[in-house]
């Protein structure tokens, strides 16, 4: 194949690869077995409780791309809000709330 159909097929390609979605977008079983959803809002992405007794609550909002994000993790329960953190493994989403990254606590999410 020459070098020009090289790059036309790259470029027609490349397009579609930057509307994916990322790995972690999408509806996740919590540890709690309520349904979460995880989409884009601004920059980042927002994370909302859909079923359960918290349904309709946003409980986080993670910064990233690829496996790894960043952000800040609210416990529905207490209403407390702590560092955070996921990594996307497949259909598993570890989640990881710390206080003063040394107490931390972590589940993993299953996606729907």
């Amino acid at each position: 194949m020459k070098l020009r159909t090289w790059i036309a097929a790259a470029l027609l390609v490349a397009p579609g690869m930057a509307l994916a979605a990322e790995p972690i977008e999408g509806n996740w079983k919590t540890a709690s077995g309520s349904t979460a959803v995880i989409a884009k809002c601004g920059g980042s992405f927002c994370i909302t409780l859909k079923t359960g007794k918290f349904a309709g609550k946003r409980i986080g909002k993670l910064e990233g791309s690829g496996a790894d994000y960043t952000g800040e993790i609210t416990d529905p329960e207490t209403d407390k809000t702590y560092s955070g953190s996921g990594a996307v493994k497949g259909n598993s989403l570890r989640m990881k709330g710390c206080v003063l990254a040394v107490l931390c606590k972590s589940q993993t999410w299953s996606r729907l």
